[in-house]
């Protein structure tokens, strides 16, 4: 099966509580892809970065099996930089430092041997950019997932209304999932929602777990994983993303309680991602370790 990423891949600056980074590797199809080869060989991303990108970064994504023909590089322009400060309570940040840059125009070009994917991760991306890569594609995925924010609701509500027609599975957090529906209770929130379009709706509540709302009204609720060491949320969402898309390319399914198991591999992965800054846990940890923090939340939701 095969897996088409299209997302940011730019540069961070976090401050935290726990210390500063500087700039670093960032951007959702970074944290997506590298969640998603641990799962799963066939892999293609794509994304643009302007000439002063770490290079090394991309390597790596090829030496895990990323295929990097749709990875733009823009001759004599900046990636884009995003630079977050996090409060104490790691879960409010504030925004220093926006620079679009080689992402305020970007035009998705996908090779033509991704114009037919399995299964399709549209990461946190401009409505309309995300819309324009599914009219490209020449054959319906199996899967669509999308990710979106707050921010898109606030100025491109009708066109990421118009793409939620499109998409399967659409992945946000509660705050976001309340603003979208206009309704408190995330079970209705999921029902206005899921009429939008998306037959399935993640719906992220960070240190408190994840709940998954399917056909038929099936509701499902995965505990994050209670963690000693918490230095930055940055990239989590796009993570636990990532290895929920990429559990479920890997065993071919698409069904509730494969995406009920595809969850618990999203959360896993998201664990990781926040134990060190930026990408660096995430591009490090074996199958080895994964399974045994699956252990951990096997025995976490037993009774």
């Amino acid at each position: 099966m095969s897996l088409l990423v299209i997302g940011s891949v730019a540069f961070d600056a976090i401050d935290t509580p726990f210390g500063s980074t500087g700039k670093i590797v960032g951007g959702a199809a970074s944290y997506i892809s590298l969640a998603t080869t641990l799962l799963h060989e066939n892999v293609g991303l794509v994304a643009v970065v302007g000439e002063d990108f770490d290079f090394d970064f991309v390597d790596d994504l090829k030496r895990r099996g990323v295929d990097t023909e749709g990875l733009q590089v823009k001759a004599g322009e900046k990636s884009f930089f995003w630079h977050g400060k996090y409060h104490m309570d790691m879960n409010s940040r504030d925004t220093l430092v926006t620079e679009l840059n080689v992402l305020g125009d970007f035009d998705p070009i996908i090779p033509q041997t991704w114009q037919q994917p399995d299964y399709v991760m549209l990461g946190n991306l401009s409505p309309q950019v995300q819309m324009t890569t599914l009219e490209r594609l020449t054959q319906k995925p199996k899967l669509v997932v999308l990710d979106t924010m707050n921010f898109w609701m606030d100025i491109a509500l009708d066109d990421l209304k118009a793409v939620l027609k499109k998409v399967d599975v659409l992945t946000i957090n509660d705050e976001e999932a309340r603003q979208l529906s206009g309704e408190y209770s995330l079970v209705k929130a999921a029902r206005v929602i899921r009429a939008m379009g998306p037959n399935t709706l993640i719906i992220k509540k960070g240190e408190h777990g994840a709940l998954l709302f399917g056909g038929n009204d099936e509701i499902f609720f995965c505990p994050a994983l209670p963690l000693e060491d918490v230095f930055d949320p940055t990239g989590a969402g796009d993570t636990f993303a990532g290895g929920f898309v990429g559990y479920l390319a890997s065993v071919g399914r698409t069904d509730f309680e494969a995406m009920k198991m595809a969850i618990v591999y999203g959360s896993a992965m998201a664990s990781f991602c926040v134990e060190q800054f930026g990408t660096t846990k995430l591009a490090s940890i074996t199958r080895e370790e994964l399974n045994g923090r699956l252990a951990q939340f096997k025995a976490l939701m037993s009774v």
